[in-house]
């Protein structure tokens, strides 16, 4: 099935708006630009939907590059707490009771979420993957899924340890899977939960399978600190790279606290840091320096967390909270732009991934595609779209997600997923836990 936009205006590759038609074709966008393609003799109407434009905003589709989509199970469940205290008495303690059964729903009530916010791809670092490779199967979305070991013991090794067969196995079974929808990544969760032999030995099984890796890095001036002090005197990020951890494309959630000297090594390594500015305010972690990444060079993406830090997935938000911040950090309000914005959410986020030529309006790049109504109250008059969607947009004006061609939301429908069955096994399973607490 095609689709044709007609009418529509567009978000184009220079990042622009332009008015006109996209046209999809299978998984891809066959042509977009000012023409009108169904004057053309080869164009099928028979096997074409149309869809007005009119009102409405194209533009491709977000990447949410840092999430934990099981944890839904914990919205709302711990506040008001700063994160080392967060994990160890509500997180950790809620998380040890999570079956399979309650992390595939929990799983799908979460890409359910991302999807009527406009998010066609995530990249998730936690356990129960083969529930969450079930939720992207059936769902449609794209996805990193990452998993790896968490370390108590300085002396572990990760040669040992049953997740490094675990990890070869979800590799062998599901890697570039769902006609290439579906991704596997390894995660060390952090410095604090890991030790130099296993976080070694984790990028070279990276390198050996061909894979990307996941890190929790700098995330609060505690952890930034303590880890100085237990690597003489390297930050986190100069720790991991002299143990050649970044020797694989690697996404780092966080960096709140890195440091000028970090920054160069993240962008000579091709690291892609995933901005979490929701997540990192609500935890009392601090304002991750983004300009001065940006201008260092290094590729940011744009991510939620896990709703239990953040409490939902609406990357909107999250992109416009990035932008506030960063300029209120910088005492700046030219220090970030609307179209770096757009980046960090689509051609970034896709880079992360390892996807190419993705996260653009293009002939020829995946039809990944976000419809933005125009019309409500809050984005009228319209003096500038791009300025309207990241100061005033919500999440909830997305009316289309489209992946790889394939209407997954569209008006008010979930067309993959039972959101119903979701919420309510979601809901019923989180009551069981807090009932055995």
């Amino acid at each position: 099935m095609s689709i044709l936009f007609h009418n529509v205006d567009y978000l184009a590759k220079d990042y622009t708006v332009k008015r006109g038609f996209v046209l999809t074709e299978g998984a891809s966008i066959k042509y977009a630009g000012p023409d009108d393609p169904r004057k053309n003799l080869d164009f099928e109407v028979g096997g074409t939907r149309e869809l007005s434009g009119t009102g409405k905003l194209l533009v491709p589709g977000f990447y949410n590059i840092h999430t934990h989509i099981p944890m839904t199970l914990l919205r709302g469940y711990a506040e008001g707490l700063p994160l080392d205290e967060w994990l160890h008495t509500k997180v950790f303690p809620f998380e040890a009771l999570i079956s399979p059964q309650m992390a595939l729903p929990a799983s799908e009530l979460a890409i359910a979420e991302m999807l009527r916010f406009g998010t066609i791809g995530f990249s998730d670092m936690y356990s129960f993957t083969h529930e969450r490779a079930e939720a992207v199967r059936t769902s449609g979305i794209k996805a990193n899924l990452s998993t790896g070991p968490i370390v108590f013991d300085s002396e572990q090794r990760y040669e040992d340890m049953l997740c490094k067969q675990e990890i070869e196995e979800l590799v062998k079974s599901y890697h570039n899977t769902c006609n290439g929808k579906l991704k596997i990544d390894i995660f060390v969760h952090s410095e604090y939960l890991s030790n130099p032999q296993v976080a070694q030995a984790v990028g070279a099984h990276a390198k050996e399978l061909g894979v990307n890796t996941h890190i929790h890095l700098s995330e609060t001036k505690k952890e930034h600190e303590q880890a100085k002090e237990r690597r003489a005197g390297l930050t986190p990020t100069q720790y991991f790279d002299s143990l050649d951890f970044f020797c694989q494309p690697c996404t780092a959630a966080h960096c709140v606290w890195t440091e000028p000297a970090d920054w160069l090594i993240l962008a000579s390594r091709g690291v892609t840091v995933a901005h979490n500015p929701c997540s990192n305010a609500k935890l009392g972690s601090g304002i991750a320096p983004l300009a001065g990444m940006m201008d260092a060079g290094v590729n940011v993406g744009i991510g939620t967390d896990g709703v239990a830090s953040n409490n939902n997935h609406d990357l909107l938000k999250e992109l416009y909270t990035a932008s506030i911040l960063s300029k209120a950090r910088e005492l700046d309000a030219s220090c970030f732009s609307v179209e770096q914005a757009l980046a960090m959410a689509t051609v970034n986020g896709a880079l992360s991934q390892g996807r190419t030529n993705a996260g653009i309006i293009a002939s020829g790049a995946p039809a990944d595609l976000v419809l933005i109504d125009m019309q409500t109250p809050w984005m009228q008059p319209v003096h500038d779209p791009l300025n309207n969607l990241l100061f005033s947009a919500q999440g909830s004006d997305v009316c289309l997600t489209m992946v790889d061609g394939k209407l997954l939301y569209y008006n008010g429908e979930w067309l993959t997923i039972d959101v119903e069955r979701a919420a309510a096994d979601t809901s019923q399973a989180a009551r069981s836990i807090v009932a055995s607490l």
